[in-house]
């Protein structure tokens, strides 16, 4: 299941990247993989949901972007797994707290940078996180990550990019 799982990672990532051979792994810890791309520059921890049978529109993913030439510090975004209904409730809950995300179509974010660093620090203790929305089709539907690594994943991708400034 672990390689399954870390296959899928690289090649969700590989299919982000800007330039293939420009992105430099970091390291995995746990889920969590890290990668450096020095063209934009950027650096980022990444992670696919937990496996699922239901039917999917999109591989979901939670990043933790970092760009430094924007001032821009471990910015989270979520790609989910079925387009959202227009105007979806977005629901996130890290271990026992809940934040309401904004996005729509397939993709979701914290509201604000408040937002952002309070679910940050939640994701450093909890064990898991899940990710609810409404379907363009209807329905419910939900994601879930496993956090174990993700701290380390997460500070990882901060000091990949300490010198690209």
């Amino acid at each position: 299941m672990r390689r399954v799982l870390l296959f899928g990672l690289g090649a969700l990532c590989a299919a982000l990247a800007t330039p293939v051979s420009a992105r430099e792994s970091l390291g995995l810890y746990g889920d969590w993989g890290v990668f450096r791309d020095p063209v934009v520059p950027r650096c980022y921890a990444i992670a696919k949901a937990a496996p699922s049978q239901l039917w999917r529109d999109y591989e979901p993913f939670a990043a933790i972007g970092t760009w430094p030439k924007r001032g821009r510090r471990n910015q989270l975004h979520f790609r989910v797994s079925r387009a959202m209904a227009k105007g979806s409730a977005i629901s996130l809950r890290v271990g026992s707290e809940r934040f309401r995300l904004i996005g729509g179509g397939g993709d979701a974010w914290p509201a604000d940078d408040a937002q952002n660093a309070a679910i940050i620090a939640a994701m450093r203790a909890a064990p898991r996180m899940t990710l609810s929305a409404t379907g363009a089709k209807g329905g419910r539907f939900s994601n879930t990550w496993e956090l174990q690594g993700a701290a380390s994943a997460i500070d990882s991708a901060l000091l990949g990019c300490a010198r690209l400034r």
